[in-house]
């Protein structure tokens, strides 16, 4: 099996594409993830570190927090990948990613840099397919962050059939792979634990509400 790291939001799909590279022989050993500046808090998805840590404990296995500013984003992202190949004697990295090409292209051209594998299981799957898989395997999660269209009212929302069904008749992508939503796992086959949320308020930044996790 090849050693692999895996870019790890927290979210669905980053967790539904290590479970499928696992099937395809990869072998997961770190997560990385890109914090803000301040080490605290996720870029993308705005979660606190010590939910991204619980979900590391869960599922028994490593979790690099990559504080950076977004100019530096990809030297600290390449230089954080070098270090890890080294320690953790890694081939691969695995991404969540579904169809968007410049991500793809991006992923590519980084890995040519630091000399792994770019592993994307869920590469150019059917959106609404995938949004289905991910429950019938067992992944929970809810919804921590969302667009103006969707609304404050899915936060803290468990994503689940209804939600997809809501979501395509809204015509929003049910993975919110256009960045329309961001989800958090509670609980998949990797887990070990189910990991409990407590009540929390919200707040609006930049055209996006979050979860208020500080409140």
């Amino acid at each position: 099996m090849k050693n692999a790291i895996c870019s790890w939001s927290g979210g669905k799909d980053c967790c539904y594409a290590m479970m499928e590279a696992i099937k395809m022989g990869y072998n997961p050993v770190v997560l990385i993830n890109m914090m803000d500046v301040d080490g605290i808090t996720s870029r993308s998805h705005g979660l606190p570190v010590h939910l991204l840590r619980k979900q590391a404990i869960s599922m028994n296995i490593e979790l690099l927090t990559i504080p950076t500013s977004s100019i530096e984003y990809e030297t600290n992202f390449v230089n954080a990948l070098k270090k890890a190949k080294e320690d953790y004697q890694l081939q691969a990295i695995i991404y969540g990613d579904i169809d968007l090409i410049a991500h793809r292209e991006w992923q590519e051209r980084i890995c040519h840099i630091v000399g792994l594998e770019p592993v994307l299981p869920l590469w150019e799957r059917k959106r609404s397919e995938i949004a289905t898989e991910i429950l019938e395997n067992g992944i929970e999660n809810i919804v921590v962050s969302c667009n103006e269209t969707m609304g404050q009212k899915y936060l803290g929302k468990v994503y689940n059939k209804e939600m997809i069904k809501e979501l395509e008749n809204q015509g929003i992508c049910p993975c919110g792979e256009d960045g329309e939503f961001h989800s958090f796992v509670i609980n998949s086959p990797l887990h070990q634990s189910k990991i409990k949320i407590t009540e929390n308020s919200f707040r609006f930044e930049n055209g996006f509400h979050f979860i208020d996790w500080k409140s």
